[in-house]
């Protein structure tokens, strides 16, 4: 209930009309509030506008980062087989002496081949007497061995180098038959 006056029963002025004091009061807050909320918005728009910067550098630094280790890396890999390439080196330098030798010499740098690759976590594979497995192995031919149990494989073909979901590639391999297989 208001009373004369613009005084509401509770004591507090009467908001209810819009003219006179009451409603310059009103309005007066009306344009506080909406300055406060515009200069809020402001805020929060810049701390966006900040934070999109922020994502884009970010971006762009782990961009560079990656870059920056993929060479390092390949010159890593490169620096190890620098060895390997020299001993070839020597082999061919001395290629008119004794042929078990160069076989011997041969021998030697594809095992430190093998040593790089098992570094680099893919060690190769031998899997002769291994029951074939079409994630690791590839067939490339089938072949009647009554010593063998079906589905071994019998010989490596190009042996296989790494495992699971580090294989660097599938060994080619030739498997026994099995009594439905034929040759």
């Amino acid at each position: 209930m208001t009373h004369p006056g613009g005084v509401h029963a509770s004591g507090k002025p009467d908001r209810s009309e819009g003219n006179g004091v009451d409603g310059d009061l009103r309005a007066t807050e009306d344009a506080a509030t909406i300055a406060q909320l515009r200069a809020r918005t402001a805020e929060l728009e810049d701390n966006w506008r900040r934070a999109l910067a922020d994502l884009d550098n970010f971006r762009k630094r782990a961009a560079r980062d990656a870059a920056i280790q993929r060479e390092e890396e390949r010159n890593r890999v490169t620096s190890a087989l620098l060895p390997i390439i020299d001993n070839l080196d020597l082999a061919l330098e001395h290629a008119d002496a004794d042929p078990q030798s160069i076989v011997e010499g041969i021998r030697v740098v594809r095992d430190q081949a093998a040593e790089v690759l098992a570094a680099l976590g893919f060690a190769r594979r031998d899997d002769t007497g291994e029951q074939f497995d079409p994630a690791r192995h590839e067939a490339v031919a089938v072949v009647d061995d009554p010593a063998a149990a079906p589905g071994t494989i019998v010989q490596v073909v190009r042996p296989g180098y790494g495992e699971g979901e580090r294989q660097l590639r599938p060994a080619s391999v030739v498997v026994a038959a099995g009594a439905n297989d034929g040759g």
